[in-house]
């Protein structure tokens, strides 16, 4: 391989004896210094987006109890969950076209579009004078929205070996669910400008965090990377990476998996990942887990008000603790299963951990002791999710089959939150069993599917092993457990 050391800085990298991408990602300090400078460049702008992202999807629950329900008759009969629901129909139906284009044309201009018109939506939201305006415009909401987070899975896959993944995926989405967690304590601090401009507060907490919105929007277009085999020809702007970091990176996928080329794009090579059960498998388990993260984030402020007993100021504040500890296990998670190579059983651990917290919450005698289960179950589901992105980009190789199976997996995830979103129901209150008993439904479906995928997985390695059957079209390839 030629030489491709840079002349133009001080210190020379070279590329040319990259060790194997099954080895620790730092064996030589140029080559840290490069994946550092990714990390710098990518995890921040990926968890700002997913962070106001999460916030715009989720604010209902904040502003439901701070006066929207009453003021727009949002608290008649099923209109509160059909307004949560109606978002996911478009954000599902947005997401495979959505990642064909973002791989076409690129990052940059499409996501920071994206980020942009949904801003501009949550604004709206502040100034909508019925519940059908409001519902009308959480279907537009999730046209916009249902184009980014496949793109930024997409995106991070694409500059990552498979053991580096989960802690990435972790990173930004971290950022995210901290951002949606501490939302609460933010949306009470804009309920205080109730009068500003005549308007309620509930109405500034669309508003100014619409506003946010659309900066990050401008922050997108500005530091967003494009995919690597793109990166070096974008134009000209801050902090772009040059050919070494990009011919780093294609050399490094390419010894790991054997896709960092982009083939031709054709429908039949787009599509042909929706042939592999696995696919739908990783779908399933997206699916399950995100449902009961959304029946948290939609539910959870009103459950601590009506069922526990917390006051509006309480309930608001009291949804950020219970993700601090989600963030330990998740970061816990994420580095065992890149130290040890593992997928499943840390995805089975956080299950069971849900399983347990939803038990408490539907169950135990004191509030105290239901908001302890609160902590089970953020942790739980929310560290699942990085896990399972992370076991499925493990498992598929193929631009094109990757491209269209993380737009499936987050396609179902918006299929997840239609069931998260009709899952509690005030007419249960204050105990909410049917939704409890449906969350831990879904956290037994999760444990059974990974079960299936562990047997396969090893049946299939150990064929490879003792017959040489080649897996994923690449020799030497095999599934992670």
């Amino acid at each position: 391989m030629a030489d491709l050391s840079v002349q133009h800085k001080p210190e020379c990298i070279h590329i040319d004896d990259i060790s194997s991408a099954d080895g620790p990602e730092n064996d030589r300090p140029e080559q840290r210094k490069i994946i550092s400078r990714i990390d710098r460049r990518l995890l921040p702008i990926c968890g700002l987006i997913t962070s106001v992202s999460l916030i715009d999807r989720t604010n209902v629950s904040n502003a439901a109890i701070a006066g929207m329900n009453e003021d727009l008759h949002l608290d008649q009969g099923t209109r509160y969950s059909v307004m949560v629901l109606v978002f996911f129909v478009t954000y599902t139906l947005a997401q495979i076209p959505s990642n064909a284009i973002v791989r076409r044309i690129g990052t940059r201009w499409v996501i920071s579009s994206l980020i942009l018109a949904w801003g501009i939506v949550t604004i709206g939201f502040g100034l909508t004078t019925s519940w059908k305006q409001l519902v009308a415009l959480r279907v537009v909401l999730g046209l916009f929205e249902g184009g980014s987070f496949p793109s930024i899975i997409l995106l991070m896959s694409t500059w990552y070996v498979r053991y580096e993944l989960q802690k990435r995926y972790a990173g930004y989405y971290l950022l995210g669910i901290t951002a949606s967690a501490f939302s609460g304590i933010l949306a009470y601090g804009l309920t205080q400008m109730d009068g500003v401009g005549g308007l309620q507060g509930w109405r500034w907490i669309f508003i100014i965090e619409g506003i946010l919105t659309c900066i990050v929007a401008v922050l997108a277009y500005i530091f967003l990377l494009e995919f690597p085999d793109r990166e070096p020809q974008s134009q000209p702007r801050w902090g772009r990476l040059g050919e070494v970091e990009c011919q780093f990176t294609l050399q490094r996928l390419s010894q790991d998996r054997g896709d960092a080329s982009l083939e031709p794009f054709s429908w039949r090579a787009f599509l042909r990942s929706a042939l592999q059960v696995k696919t739908w498998a990783f779908a399933t388990l997206f699916l399950a887990a995100t449902a009961v993260a959304y029946s948290m984030a939609y539910f959870l402020p009103i459950i601590l008000h009506h069922g526990m007993g917390f006051g509006v100021a309480a309930s608001q504040c009291l949804v950020a603790p219970p993700y601090a500890f989600a963030a330990i296990l998740m970061f816990a998670g994420a580095w065992a299963g890149d130290k040890y190579h593992v997928r499943g059983p840390i995805i089975i651990f956080n299950s069971i951990l849900a399983i347990v917290g939803l038990a408490m919450m539907g169950y135990a005698a004191s509030s105290g002791a239901q908001y302890a289960g609160v902590f089970f179950v953020a942790a739980g589901v929310n560290a699942s999710i990085p896990a399972i992105m992370a076991y499925q980009a493990n498992n598929i190789r193929g631009q094109w089959n990757r491209a269209f199976a993380s737009a499936s997996l987050i396609g179902f995830g918006g299929i997840g939150g239609i069931v998260g979103g009709a899952a509690f129901q005030p007419s249960s209150a204050p105990r909410y069993i049917p939704g409890i008993w449906t969350s831990i439904a879904l956290m037994l479906l999760v444990i059974g599917v990974v079960l299936a995928l562990t047997v396969y997985f090893i049946v299939q390695n150990r064929r490879a092993d003792r017959q040489g059957t080649i897996l994923e079209g690449l020799e030497g390839f095999r599934y992670t457990i």
